[in-house]
């Protein structure tokens, strides 16, 4: 028997929820590495704030990545794991800007946009398939994210 009838939920809403969550599984492997480039190579006068906060944010994220790729396949799908398929599918962008405490910074809230509003579009998907589980995990890491949008902008000033 397939998980998705096991687990309740409509195989054809499992196909488009694990297809959505493939995209952000991408946007997080882009942010992650992203985020751990800055970690390893953030000068200047803010080293000793940023580049800590870099390592709590990629250790949140490399999780969150497990858990995502978790869910893919706890709903009958795939998820995808290279790198050339991510950078076809993802909304964000390598860098190789992150040398610059500022700059990184604001790669970081904007990555964080691209996340939130793909797991807010998964937020309503999910409510319609009836799908707890996913539903569920979103706004889990929404809930966290607003949190650090607030603490980034604040290190910026905003």
């Amino acid at each position: 028997m397939k998980n998705a009838s096991i687990i309740g939920l409509k195989e054809a809403d499992c196909k488009k929820i694990s297809e959505k969550l493939n995209a952000l599984l991408a946007n997080y492997s882009i942010f992650y590495q992203n985020t751990r480039g800055a970690h390893w190579n953030i000068k200047g006068d803010q080293f000793f704030t940023l580049h800590p906060k870099f390592e709590e944010l990629y250790n949140s994220l490399v999780l969150k990545i497990d858990e995502i790729a978790e869910r893919i396949l706890t709903l009958g799908a795939t998820p995808a794991h290279n790198y050339s398929d991510y950078l076809k599918v993802a909304t964000i962008k390598e860098t190789k800007e992150v040398t610059d405490g500022t700059k990184s910074v604001e790669l970081i809230l904007s990555s964080f946009k691209v996340v939130i509003d793909l797991q807010r579009e998964l937020l309503d998907i999910t409510d319609e398939a009836g799908d707890e589980g996913t539903n569920s995990q979103m706004s889990d890491y929404i809930t966290e994210q607003e949190k650090e949008v607030w603490m980034y902008n604040s290190y910026l000033g905003k």
